[in-house]
């Protein structure tokens, strides 16, 4: 019987006044450091300007602040629905490759929160907490092919669009910055404000 090899690991023992010394030891100095200029560290991009820091700080706060100038009506909205929203959505907002968005009636209620797939009667009617921020959404995220797109007074007809099919305003309303924070969503008594002490609190 062969008798058994016995095998040992070799560990690499490094002394911590190793990786001090690494630490301590500075780098060789770049030309452009060398001559006194400022080092470019990854070599792309550029600083932000004004215009494109405008471009993107487009957001619409509950109380209305934020939004452009510019205006639309439910008829406007319903031209521009058909072309660029009514493929996702359906054509009268019940739904289809993505959510619906308007109430079946409209005394369709706030989804119950038991039911488990109450995020599916979720519309525009009957969930949506404010008409301002429904401006915002669709101005940033919407249609989905190409978002951004949509010019002021194309986004203000679609949200008045949505919200008279959702039985909100009239047909002949008109959105505009000082109409469309006026407008009470059904469901806006359904939210309340984060009340948590600086987020440490839990209920």
């Amino acid at each position: 019987m062969p008798a058994r090899v016995s095998r040992t690991t070799k560990v690499l023992c490094i002394s911590p006044a190793f990786f001090l010394l690494l630490a301590c030891t500075p780098p060789e100095l770049s030309i452009a450091e060398e001559e006194g200029e400022r080092p470019i560290i990854y070599g792309f991009g550029s600083p932000a300007t004004a215009e494109e820091i405008a471009a993107w700080d487009i957001d619409v706060r509950p109380d209305g602040k934020g939004l452009p100038p510019g205006s639309g009506t439910a008829a406007k909205g319903a031209e521009i629905y058909a072309l660029k929203c009514a493929a996702c959505h359906g054509a009268n907002g019940e739904g289809g490759l993505n959510d619906r968005l308007v109430v079946s009636s409209p005394d369709e209620q706030f989804p119950d929160s038991s039911d488990a797939n109450s995020w599916q009667h979720r519309t525009v009617g009957n969930y949506w907490p404010y008409a301002t921020t429904l401006f915002d959404y669709i101005r940033r995220s919407m249609p989905f092919t190409l978002p951004g797109s949509l010019q002021s007074d194309e986004v203000y007809s679609l949200t008045a669009h949505l919200l008279h099919l959702n039985h909100i305003i009239s047909e002949s309303d008109e959105m505009n910055a000082k109409t469309l924070p006026k407008v009470v969503m059904p469901a806006h008594g359904k939210f309340v404000l984060d009340d948590r002490q600086e987020h440490q609190e839990v209920h």
